[in-house]
């Protein structure tokens, strides 16, 4: 309770009250009472590692209802979870795909070969691969501007029939070829490196399937046709060159960008987990930090902020640099695309990504607490891994929203440094940007809302044990006395109000 009147009364009432009212804004409200948990029953040394949990003692079974209380509200947060949180993850796989990836067929043959291809291909149920036909006047240098085009991300996968297919396989049946190789006659051009995940479970099976069904058609048909001709040229050609025969025609696969650096499978999926954990460290590394300094409470608004931020960027700096240094000593090679200049493309994209999951996480922690902010975590990796394992084409359309997420737009430039895969680091350089700048934004925002908030409850703590009236005019008396700038500031502010209403009234 406050006894005296002089300027050291604010001090004495203080030490039991939490001295963020030292930093009082001085537009608050005093207006709202906090109702704090009751302490729990005090236990003494000699009851210390003596009693059993549910004995019927009073200080133990109401110990016992508090740890029940909180540990089935704990669990119940966590099924929640569960359900709320795991879903969007499961939700992401649970109907792969989706949508249809683009397909292109480029018939450069023009014959029989050609149409058989293209007419097989467009029929085939458009579940996995849509397949377009372009025109091959699109690409009158072949095959290197067919190249460019999938390098480009233009299509998943592009079928060509190439050059005069039709017309070898007629040659090699007229005159017996013993080098003919019909798998020359189509090539399937793809990029692993794009997605490894797509192209491995959805692009190459899916294809070869129907490739596979398409040329054992074919030969099919083309014996049956030489069948009903003489036997001496099926005999001929069976004796020179029999894989006409039995091969008219296949396809090659080229993987143009193959995934071919197991390592980066850490970098591009599981590695960013692991980024995101680190700086989830260093969130709790600084929220402790301050705690326990004291800091939280001595500085000012605007001083706290630009620590937090100078902290965060700093740590993240020279954590991303570690990070980067890991990665080159397990021999992942950048230097693809970007030569050498690759590590220090690598290390700014870590580092910038660092910043953008890892602020988000700072801004939180001072609202929600370091108690829930773990869910937040669970919440952030959950909406970013989703839409990294396949391709967000093919995902359901409420995950179009990983066009924005940070791990997409790391995993992609990844790629680019670490394969040679389109060069998108620009736009995802951009869209990390947004998410620092969101942060800065938020964090200070969150920062001052506390402040405020704990500045009420302290100066209303400050009123609630100083026994002060309910009286305004001998609150405001009361309150003067305590020389502490935050309610002075108040006591003025109040003190205004009652005089601009007073003239009002005058004037009426």
């Amino acid at each position: 309770m406050l006894h005296s009147t002089d300027s050291g009364t604010a001090s004495t009432v203080l030490k039991g009250t939490d001295s963020v009212a030292c930093s009082i804004d001085p537009t608050l409200n005093f207006d709202h009472t906090i109702d704090l948990p009751a302490a729990p029953p005090p236990v003494f040394d000699d009851e210390i590692h003596t009693k059993r949990f549910m004995e019927k003692d009073p200080a133990v079974m109401a110990a016992s209802k508090v740890y029940l209380r909180m540990y089935i509200k704990g669990l119940s947060t966590v099924i929640f979870a569960i359900f709320a949180i795991f879903s969007i993850y499961w939700g992401s796989l649970w109907r792969i795909p989706a949508h249809s990836m683009r397909g292109w067929i480029i018939d450069f043959d023009g014959g029989d070969v050609g149409l058989t291809v293209v007419r097989n291909l467009t029929l085939a149920p458009p579940h996995i691969i849509k397949w377009e036909v372009i025109p091959p006047r699109f690409f009158p240098l072949g095959e290197p501007e067919v190249i460019e085009a999938i390098k480009d991300n233009r299509a998943w996968v592009i079928i060509t029939i190439n050059t005069a297919a039709s017309s070898n396989l007629q040659d090699a049946m007229a005159l017996p070829d013993p080098s003919y190789n019909g798998s020359r006659a189509i090539t399937v051009y793809g990029v692993e490196a794009r997605n490894e995940n797509a192209y491995r479970t959805l692009i190459r099976p899916n294809v070869q399937m129907f490739l596979d069904a398409i040329k054992l058609d074919y030969a099919t048909r083309l014996v049956s046709q030489l069948s009903s001709g003489t036997d001496t040229d099926v005999l001929s050609l069976m004796s020179i060159s029999p894989q006409t025969l039995v091969n008219p025609i296949s396809y090659t696969l080229l993987n143009v960008i193959p995934f071919n650096q197991p390592v980066a499978s850490a970098v591009v999926f599981v590695g960013l987990i692991y980024l995101l954990i680190l700086s989830f460290f260093i969130v709790m590394i600084g929220f402790k930090a301050r705690q326990a300094s004291g800091l939280n409470r001595m500085l000012r608004l605007k001083s706290i902020i630009v620590l937090r931020l100078i902290s965060s960027f700093l740590a993240y700096f020279f954590l991303s640099f570690f990070y980067s240094l890991l990665n080159l000593a397990f021999k992942l090679d950048l230097t693809r695309r970007f030569g050498h200049s690759g590590f220090f493309l690598f290390w700014m994209l870590s580092w910038i990504g660092m910043l953008a999951v890892g602020l988000a996480l700072d801004a939180l922690i001072t609202l929600v607490g370091p108690d829930y902010v773990p869910y937040f975590m669970i919440l952030w990796i959950i909406t970013n891994v989703a839409v990294c394992i396949f391709p967000i084409e093919i995902l359901p359309f409420v995950y179009r929203y990983g066009h924005v997420a940070p791990f997409y737009n790391i995993s992609n430039s990844i790629r680019s440094i670490a394969f040679g895969t389109k060069n998108t680091l620009g736009r995802n350089f951009v869209v990390l940007f947004c998410w620092v700048l969101v942060s800065c934004v938020t964090l200070p925002l969150i920062q001052w809302y506390v402040r405020k908030k704990e500045a009420r409850a302290a100066a209303r703590r400050v009123a609630v044990s100083s026994g002060l009236p309910q009286d305004p005019e001998k609150h405001l008396v009361l309150l003067s006395r305590i020389n502490l700038p935050p309610i002075q500031r108040y006591v003025r502010r109040k003190e205004a109000e009652a005089a601009g209403l007073a003239l009002q009234q005058h004037g009426s």
